[in-house]
């Protein structure tokens, strides 16, 4: 069994947006970065000793604009097929992202006004089709597609058998990965509490690292600490909207 090695391939500043090179006996990328950065990528990847028209395949995480805005153009650049999962279909096939965009903090809020966050991409239809876990094996990599539904319906995690789990948006670094090492919530999550289950059921598989849309690797230790600090953040959350309710039926 051969050993799948993760590369970043950044696609906007040094670590604010990734996608990532699987390589094993063939080569499958992970997602497609903003609209108009295909060039860029296939760039990247030739950079890295790859031939792009080498690429077994590409998976997208999710349906949002900076995961799978370039992914019909990479297509066309590689003539690798595109892998997404059934519940994101909406977006891949209309380019636009399921709105409203639902924040997690002051940064999503103020993200959410960027009108760059709002633009229409180029659509694509997946070739294959995920809705469970899915074995890359077929196509040159041990590792599987994971389903980690939350930060949208239809996110997944790509999990390498040498325990390398590339993550997308299920957590991100500090700050869009200003701040390298700090687990911390992307801007977004369409149901941060099932987004955290996904995280955690990642977790108990015993990853040994964890490769992010926005930001460095992250320390599985660090990031269950920070996980169970979300837990309690978002249980006094539900509380106080629990009481709140209880007070207006009153």
């Amino acid at each position: 069994m051969s050993r799948t090695n993760v590369v970043p391939i950044p696609v906007m500043g040094p670590h604010n947006i990734n996608a990532y090179l699987l390589l094993g006996r063939r080569p499958v990328l992970v997602d497609a970065g903003t609209p108009g950065s295909g060039r860029k990528i296939h760039d990247g990847l030739a950079a890295r000793g790859v031939d792009p028209a080498d690429l077994a395949l590409i998976v997208i995480t999710h349906g949002h604009i900076d995961h799978f805005g370039s992914a019909a153009e990479l297509h066309r650049l590689t003539g690798a097929p595109l892998a997404g999962h059934v519940a994101d279909l909406g977006p891949y096939r209309s380019g636009r992202v399921r709105e409203p965009y639902r924040p997690t903090g002051p940064m999503g809020r103020l993200m959410a006004r960027n009108r760059k966050l709002h633009v229409r991409a180029e659509p694509f239809e997946p070739e294959v089709l995920v809705s469970g876990v899915t074995s890359l094996e077929e196509f040159g990599v041990e590792a599987r597609i994971m389903p980690t539904p939350g930060h949208t319906a239809g996110s997944v995690s790509v999990l390498t058998d040498s325990g390398d789990l590339v993550a997308g948006d299920l957590i991100a670094g500090s700050f869009m990965g200003l701040i390298p090492g700090r687990p911390a919530n992307p801007p977004f999550h369409d149901d941060p509490r099932q987004n955290l289950a996904s995280l955690r059921s990642m977790l108990d598989l015993d990853p040994v690292r964890l490769h992010v849309g926005h930001g460095t690797p992250l320390d599985p230790a660090r990031v269950r600490r920070w996980a169970e600090r979300e837990h309690r953040r978002l249980a006094r959350r539900g509380a106080r909207a629990g009481a709140g309710a209880g007070r207006a039926e009153e």
